[in-house]
């Protein structure tokens, strides 16, 4: 590999890497001691030098430092890296395990043999290898073959650094693509994007354009519309019109493209997009899972009942009796119509009686003994349905469970879950895809009740399948307006409920913590600088909420946006260092070489993780950091151990967006709103973000930022192609 020293004026130092200290593969930052060429001194150096091996020749630049720990070290800022010419050099690079079949004794013997000779035997006359006591013709084959396979290896992912791919990608396609993928690479780069999860569009066009791709090439091009739709699905979309696509791809692509209608017609002749009516198009995945959704609902809509015979208003005025007071009209209504029809939809904000209704439906069904299946997309959901049911409740992932090496879920059409009655809670979070894959699964003779408040921010994944079914008019659906929670104790409720009406009048409000009153179940403490507000949020973390309310008490903060002064990356930071800093004896090691994570740090799953069975969303603890760097991570329902490697599914979970938030409850809820968040402030994740607290909440920032944040009702509008079909 090739990499010109950035600064000409650096110092230059050439030598063999002896040996490797410390290496992280995925940020390519290495440690490793260098004998020097000329003065044959071994020396300390540090910096990115990705794919280097024990044994190869180095030509650095960079500057000398003095670390207070470790002592004089050479800080590296350029290299180039050559194989081996020196008979040590040798030695060392195969003798590293580089080869398989050839260890420190196979090495010494080869190089002994064949000197500086010795690599371009392997490459050019291996068969001489039989000269070499102990090495037979089958070892000699096998060697050569380690020996191909392992320069191939070499090629590609020199390669691909080349062009910027990190080392965790490279792995990647060297996996799936082997020895060819550079071949692969140098016809169409594009496929990587395509088929390699976490390569993008934008790694693959500039691999591409490198490699003298013309922007107006058709793969290009193709590719573009492609990772068009696909960022549109990021954003939650399923469907998307001609004009929009055309004129997204052009801005993408940064060209004149004038064959891109064109390029459009054929990609939807190769099926490889759908247009699903005249100038609507999605990916042939995402309108599998909408027809799907329609498909499987009209299938249970039209099953036969598995219920027993019910009388409806006596079971009513049964469940009224045993909860001991009278039901709204619209609360009877809910339960008369899960009754009654083979699917239907409950929705309604905080304190419209949603738990009382699930309750007290709970409780009829199981005087019938019917088999009940009760889930929720996440943990934490369907830990608060088991306890207000008093029934066991799971989440969607488990209950379908995934097989990694089937690729799919357990259960599904071909093989239904076995109940009579499913109820699914918080319907809000559910996307196009989990929705398909769990409908096909519910049995043809079951009842669906769908619960969930169609005013929380919509799914992670794309579509907005609740208020989609709620707006086709083709399931009996239960609207829940009033607020029956009207104690002390609501004004959280009430609060979201003024949101909900546009009114932008803050709670009240706060300019110190003396100013807060404990008790107060939501206020608004004043900060209009961003500093100030990161600074404010950690001492309410650390002091003021714990001498309120007790040291155990958990408090979640809440943030709008990832970047930034008062972004989810810096509070994360900075409520570490203030809620959970590093043990005084620890042993302290350069920046680069720390993990991020300590013991007793509040962390967040990031991805569905099959087979460890912890799925996005997922929050947990860590109890051990291990001395390999694995982490032991204790989840609601079990430990996980995660390896090195893993961890990079971890992330700090002191502060979270209020999207990982959704289905979740908290004690303490803990929201930042600063002017700068303006791009993300909106109403329905200000009314999200509340209304996950369960006892206290505390707004710290602008009161501007509020109103805001209330009077903004735009972004909320999904384009998806569900409503269309239910209504076809």
């Amino acid at each position: 590999m090739s990499v010109e020293p950035p600064i000409a004026g650096g110092e230059r130092l050439t030598g063999v890497l002896e040996r490797v200290v410390f290496q992280n593969e995925e940020t390519a930052f290495c440690i490793g001691e260098l004998r020097v060429e000329k003065s044959r001194e071994t020396v300390s150096i540090k910096g990115l030098l990705p794919g280097v091996e024990c044994g190869e020749t180095l030509d650095l630049s960079g500057r000398w430092q003095i670390h207070r720990e470790y002592g004089r070290q050479f800080v590296v800022e350029g290299f180039r890296s050559r194989l081996p010419s020196s008979v040590h050099g040798i030695r060392r690079y195969l003798g590293s395990g580089l080869v398989p079949g050839v260890g420190k004794t196979y090495a010494a013997k080869i190089v002994e043999h064949f000197g500086t000779d010795t690599l371009r035997v392997l490459e050019e006359e291996s068969g001489r290898l039989r000269e070499v006591e102990g090495i037979g013709p089958k070892r000699a084959r096998e060697i050569k073959a380690a020996w191909d396979a392992q320069r191939a290896k070499r090629e590609v992912m020199l390669f691909l650094q080349t062009y910027g791919v990190g080392l965790h990608h490279c792995r990647r396609i060297l996996q799936h693509y082997g020895s060819g993928a550079k071949a692969l690479l140098q016809e169409n780069p594009y496929e990587i994007a395509r088929v390699i999860e976490g390569i993008g569009f934008k790694t693959a066009d500039r691999i591409a354009l490198n490699l003298g791709f013309a922007r107006t090439a058709p793969e290009r091009v193709d590719a573009g519309l492609v990772f068009v739709l696909e960022s549109l699905e990021g954003d939650g979309h399923t469907a998307f019109e001609r004009a929009t696509l055309l004129d997204e791809a052009a801005r993408l692509l940064d060209a004149e493209v004038p064959g891109l209608e064109e390029r459009l017609r054929s990609l939807v002749d190769a099926a490889v997009i759908r247009e699903v009516s005249p100038d609507v198009f999605q990916l042939p995945a995402t309108e599998r899972a909408e027809a799907m959704i329609v498909a499987e609902l009209r299938r249970l809509l039209r099953g036969n009942s598995a219920l027993p015979p019910i009388r409806i208003d006596r079971a009513v005025a049964w469940a009224q009796e045993r909860a001991g007071f009278s039901f709204a009209a619209e609360q009877a209504e809910a339960i008369r119509q899960a009754l009654r029809h083979k699917v239907s939809i409950l929705t309604g904000g905080p304190g419209t009686g949603k738990t009382t209704i699930l309750r007290s439906l709970t409780d009829i069904l199981r005087a019938k003994e019917v088999k009940m299946v009760l889930a929720s997309p996440t943990g934490r959901a369907a830990q608060r349905l088991a306890e207000s049911c008093q029934r066991p409740a799971s989440t969607l992932h488990r209950l379908l469970h995934f097989e990694p090496a089937a690729g799919g879920f357990q259960f599904n059409s071909r093989h239904p879950l076995s109940g009579d009655v499913f109820i699914l809670d918080e319907c809000s979070m559910l996307d196009t895809r989990l929705a398909a894959a769990f409908l096909a699964a519910v049995p043809s003779t079951a009842h669906l009740v769908l619960v969930g408040d169609a005013d929380q921010l919509p799914s992670v994944g794309p579509g907005n399948v609740l208020r989609d079914l709620i707006s086709s008019g083709k399931i009996p659906v239960t609207h829940l307006n009033r607020i029956f929670r009207q104690d002390e104790e609501s004004s959280i409720v009430a609060v979201a409920h003024r949101i909900l009406a546009g009114q932008a009048s803050p709670p009240p409000l706060a300019r110190s913590p003396k100013d807060l009153d404990p008790s107060r179940d939501i206020q608004f403490f004043e900060v209009t600088e961003g500093g100030a507000c990161v600074e404010a949020i950690a001492r309410l973390c650390k002091n003021w909420i714990p001498a309120q309310w007790g040291k155990g008490t958990e408090v979640q903060v809440l943030a709008p946006m990832h970047k930034g002064v008062v972004g989810i990356q810096n509070l994360n930071r900075v409520l570490q260092a203030s809620l959970n800093p590093p043990e005084a004896n620890a042993r302290p090691l350069p920046p680069e070489a720390r993990l991020p994570f300590r013991a007793g740090d509040r962390v967040l799953q990031t991805k569905n993780n099959y087979e460890k069975k912890v799925f996005n969303g997922d929050l947990g603890w860590i109890e051990t950091v291990e001395a390999d760097g694995g982490l032991l991570v204790k989840f609601d329902r079990e430990t996980v151990l995660y390896e090195r490697d893993a961890t990079s599914e971890l992330t700090h979970a002191y502060a979270i967006s209020v999207h990982k938030a959704q289905g979740s409850e908290f004690p303490v809820v803990v929201l930042p709103l600063m002017r700068a968040h303006f791009l993300l402030l909106q109403r329905n994740l200000l009314y999200t973000a509340i209304t996950r607290a369960r006892e206290k909440v505390i707004m710290v920032g602008d009161p501007g930022a509020y109103a805001m944040a209330v009077g903004n009702t735009g972004g909320t509008t999904r384009i998806t192609a569900l409503p269309a079909k239910l209504l076809d």
